[in-house]
């Protein structure tokens, strides 16, 4: 096929890791791809998720983006796009989506009424007249601009919203605004499709005692909750605990707050200094 991909044994591509993500437990994820070939129009690739690694990230411009829309809508995949609905030259998703739709761009009106709040509520934080006719004010109302027919995302950081077109939902890039987003849209759209945690994790700050030290204990809970996991963290230099370990427990909800009190009561009477207690 003249002008199309060639073929290649995909044993011959060397696999990278891309992302790799690092949990509190210690245990890492990562997302490993081969890169196939790259063009100006397509771009052929394999990837591989470990368990936990939830977050492929398109970073490309135009066809690819395009590709990538156009493929999950067909497909009727639920799919979170953070980042690039700014109004900067290098944000290219609104255009992306809208393309990948068929349907052209419009400015929100309830967007453009929260813009139009976000900048009233930054004049009184600065003292100043509200100038709505300013350039740069109505330059900021293009992040009101989605492709038509969009459902806004409320953002409870900076009312700046995003947008959703069917179950593809687009955020901003930043995690302070997109994780309270996506987590709307979780519950508001997708409450079914949740279910109640299966297991919990409960822990406490530790000073002053070695790792050593607490053992034995660890291994006592363990013997005498079977299904219960001691997990023991330490840190030297925390911005809020400084040096300390964070001991706990995690597993089966209904033996979790059982083996806490044992934990509890073991860390007493070795007369270990305790901080605050967590639950996750």
């Amino acid at each position: 096929m003249r002008g199309g991909p060639t073929i290649k044994r995909l044993d011959d591509v060397p696999t990278e890791e891309m992302l790799r993500w690092e949990f509190a437990d210690g245990h890492t994820a990562s997302i490993w791809e081969k890169w196939i070939e790259m063009s100006p129009r397509y771009v052929a690739f394999w990837n591989r998720w470990d368990p936990g690694a939830f977050s492929p990230l398109h970073g490309h411009t135009g066809d690819h983006i395009n590709l990538i829309l156009k493929g999950s809508i067909r497909c009727g995949d639920v799919v979170f796009s953070c980042g690039g609905i700014g109004a900067t030259p290098d944000d290219h998703t609104r255009q992306c989506a809208a393309r990948a739709l068929g349907v052209p761009l419009a400015l929100h009106p309830q967007a453009r009424e929260l813009i139009v709040e976000r900048m009233r509520d930054i004049a009184v934080e600065h003292g100043v007249a509200f100038e709505p006719e300013r350039e740069d004010n109505v330059h900021r109302l293009n992040m009101g601009v989605f492709p038509q027919g969009a459902q806004i995302i409320p953002n409870p950081y900076n009312k700046i919203a995003g947008f959703s077109m069917g179950d593809v939902f687009f955020v901003p890039g930043f995690p302070v605004m997109a994780w309270p987003m996506i987590e709307w849209v979780l519950d508001e759209r997708f409450a079914h499709l949740q279910r109640p945690p299966q297991r919990r994790e409960r822990s406490v700050i530790v000073f002053g005692t070695m790792e050593a030290t607490l053992t034995p204990l660890m291994q006592a809970i363990e013997a005498q909750f079977i299904g219960i996991k001691v997990f023991s963290l330490p840190s030297i230099d925390h911005p809020q605990w400084g040096r300390h370990i964070e001991l706990g427990v995690k597993g089966d909800l209904a033996l979790i707050d059982a083996a806490f009190e044992d934990l509890l009561t073991g860390l007493k009477r070795l007369e270990a200094a305790l901080g605050p207690e967590l639950v996750r």
